[in-house]
């Protein structure tokens, strides 16, 4: 698993700490995947409800706060497949 993986599991941990509901998988290119669903944050590229996949840059700067996830979408850096809903409760998490 990559350092990139690692830090964003800690991170959502931290700020999804009460679950999430429903199953949403970040893909961060060239580095993996996390899955956070009810049972929190964890590695992993298990069946999703929503998928979202950025850059490694891209999801960082979500991560830090330096991009809000809706913007990243609405620019192409986030591509967005499956459940919209989901993906909007996940952004509002993360923002």
């Amino acid at each position: 698993m990559s350092d990139v993986i690692d830090a964003a599991v800690s991170a959502l941990r931290a700020r999804l700490s009460g679950g999430f509901d429903g199953v949403a998988k970040f893909v961060v290119t060239g580095e993996g995947a996390l899955i956070i669903d009810a049972s929190g944050v964890r590695a992993g590229d298990d069946e999703a409800d929503v998928t979202l996949t950025a850059d490694a840059e891209t999801f960082k700067a979500i991560l830090d706060g330096d991009l809000n996830p809706t913007m990243a979408f609405m620019s192409g850096k986030l591509a967005v497949d499956g459940s919209m809903g989901l993906a909007m409760q996940l952004g509002s998490a993360l923002s």
